[in-house]
């Protein structure tokens, strides 16, 4: 929580640091430097994009470790118990019974269809590289989308509620390039339960084997 007793010039430099932060986590994935570094639609190219992800997580880390000068403790980063696996799957079961309710009663509702395109693009890889995608997918956006800017949301606003709109706001309008305005209710239901098991527990592992176990249900597990 921001401390108001703080000197108004130190601040001004924390919320700098952390709009720095936030550059990085959020607008960078959306410059599409994977897509203009790998454009083709093969799996060489497909890894290089997984890379560049991967490239962009750790930048986020070491500006945590060597600009901010902070433990990566302050982003979640904690040794993981068995609340961290058992949460992980409560948080990953809660997802996966939000899909059939999108598909069987709010897509219908709205006259909505799912972008079965996109779905099937990735089931056609092999399914070593959708293990490697979950993975990242998991890791790094949990990282990017959760508990960076939670974690310094709150501490800069001293609230909880508002760190966590943005996060969700973040996270879902970053599927809608490629999976389409439909398939953003799926997202952004998500993302809500995502970030309350994240603001709950303030574990970063609990949330990444949540998010890893619910992309599998959807990638891993189909026909």
């Amino acid at each position: 929580m921001q401390d108001s007793s703080e000197p108004g010039v130190v601040r001004r430099s924390k919320w700098l640091l952390t709009i720095v932060g936030l550059l990085i986590a959020f607008v960078v994935p959306e410059l599409g430097i994977g897509r203009h570094l790998f454009p083709h639609s093969n799996i060489p190219s497909s890894l290089g994009r997984e890379i560049v992800w991967w490239c962009i997580a750790l930048a986020l880390i070491a500006y945590v470790l060597f600009v901010e000068k902070r433990p990566l403790r302050s982003v979640g980063f904690r040794k993981p118990t068995w609340k961290t696996f058992v949460f992980g799957l409560l948080g990953a079961a809660i997802a996966i019974m939000l899909f059939p309710l999108c598909f069987a009663l709010i897509f219908p509702l709205l006259h909505l269809r799912p972008n079965t395109a996109a779905m099937n693009s990735i089931l056609h890889t092999p399914w070593w590289f959708r293990l490697l995608l979950v993975g990242r997918a998991g890791f790094v956006e949990e990282l990017l989308y959760r508990a960076y800017p939670i974690e310094r949301l709150r501490e800069r606003t001293g609230s909880a509620t508002l760190a966590v709109i943005v996060s969700i706001a973040a996270f879902t309008y970053a599927h809608l390039a490629y999976w389409g305005a439909a398939h953003l209710i799926i997202v952004g239901l998500g993302a809500i339960v995502f970030a309350l098991l994240y603001l709950w527990r303030r574990d970063f592992f609990c949330n990444v084997i949540a998010h890893f176990v619910s992309d599998a249900a959807g990638f891993l597990l189909s026909p």
